[in-house]
């Protein structure tokens, strides 16, 4: 029996990671383990090690790295301290991470440094901020990619990675939005207290590279929100620098009766917020990717996904606050019908992660990896 470890630090990326551990967790096959740390741990983000628990997996270790968010780098060293001792102790056969986070890489270091298989899901995609030198240099620590689409596939090629060690799955967090079990409307709403018949969800992630602008851009979001007239669903941004700063302006947003603000929501809860959402604004990633597949409209401000997948339904504005208000206006008074492509697979990456787990393949890639010339 194989051991599985998948390493995960945030609401997103356990989103993302689900799937995968329940199809490999409801196998003979393999033992899985869940190495739960960051925002996970951290009450001010919702605590949401507690959504780990609710989900029925087994071998949970929950790990506290926070230190404070003007220090990612210490996190990321306490993080590879706490992973190694752990991995010493349980010797896993293949170590999972996902995406862009601090956490991912610190996966990712110590099973390369520890010769044991790390696989990285979605590398090779591109972003506007420090995450994408992040998940660049996960690939390049990891043995084994399982990627979105082709052109992931060409960009981590163009990296140096063996094409036999890339596998195109699509993106897992499209098996549990495929499915029509996701919570009802009126189940969610009644959950989070929310009034609105009709309702936009707002995601604003500081970018750390501009991290001096970050007052004004938040600001001008939260100035923008209030003078749209319209009702919000409010989350919490990621726990990366500059979130003080969000958080700082989203008190204004306090008592304010057409804005509801959650520290997290439960990853199917949300998926039925997006769904029913009149549009998403913001900088997360949810719009590039999960709102597309419901096409709902999404006002994408800055350059936080600057240069990633962009479909029919995802409207690029600046962070200045007219043309965010611009931008709500196009989005409100359009009657456009979306034709988005299905460019991050169709909702069966769980079915072939577990496919390629299980015909050996993935097995036999050599641990010392050698740089592959186009």
């Amino acid at each position: 029996m194989k051991k599985i470890v998948f390493l995960t630090g945030t609401r997103a990326d356990f989103g993302k990671l689900k799937s995968l551990i329940a199809i490999t967790q409801n196998s003979l096959e393999f033992e899985t383990f869940i190495f739960a740390t960051g925002m996970h741990l951290n009450s001010k983000y919702g605590k949401t090690i507690d959504e780990v628990y609710k989900s029925g997996f087994v071998n949970i270790y929950p790990y506290i790295n926070h230190d404070t968010v003007d220090h990612m780098d210490r996190a990321l060293a306490k993080t590879i301290d706490g992973f190694s001792h752990y991995i010493c102790e349980i010797k896993p056969d293949l170590i999972v991470v996902h995406g862009d986070r601090s956490e991912a890489l610190a996966g990712a270091i110590v099973g390369s440094l520890n010769n044991v298989l790390v696989a990285h899901i979605e590398g090779g995609e591109i972003s506007g901020t420090i995450d994408e030198l992040i998940r660049h240099a996960v690939s390049k620590m990891s043995h084994i990619h399982f990627v979105a689409n082709q052109e992931a596939k060409t960009r981590l090629t163009q990296l140096g990675e063996c094409t036999d060690s890339i596998f195109t799955i699509g993106s897992p967090d499209l098996d549990i939005m495929k499915k029509d079990t996701l919570p009802k409307m009126e189940v969610v709403k009644a959950y989070y207290e929310i009034p609105f018949d009709k309702y936009a969800i707002a995601m604003f992630h500081p970018v750390t590279t501009e991290y001096d602008a970050i007052v004004k851009q938040v600001k001008n979001f939260v100035d923008a929100l209030i003078e749209s007239n319209e009702n919000y669903i409010v989350i919490y941004p990621n726990n990366d620098l500059g979130s003080s700063e969000v958080l700082y302006e989203y008190k204004r947003l306090e008592n304010i009766n057409k804005f509801k603000v959650y520290p997290s929501t439960r990853f199917e809860y949300f998926l039925s917020l997006l769904k029913n959402a009149e549009y998403i604004i913001g900088n997360s990633s949810a719009g590039i990717r999960e709102a597309p597949f419901y096409n709902i409209p999404t006002i994408d401000i800055g350059n936080r996904q600057k240069n990633r997948v962009k479909l029919e339904s995802v409207y690029a504005c600046s962070n200045d606050k007219l043309d965010i208000l611009d931008t709500i206006h196009t989005v409100k008074t359009s009657t456009r019908i979306f034709n988005n492509k299905a460019i991050f697979g169709s909702g069966d990456s769980d079915q072939k992660f577990f496919d390629i787990l299980t015909s050996g393949l993935l097995w036999h890639v050599d641990k010392q990896k050698q740089f592959k010339d186009i």
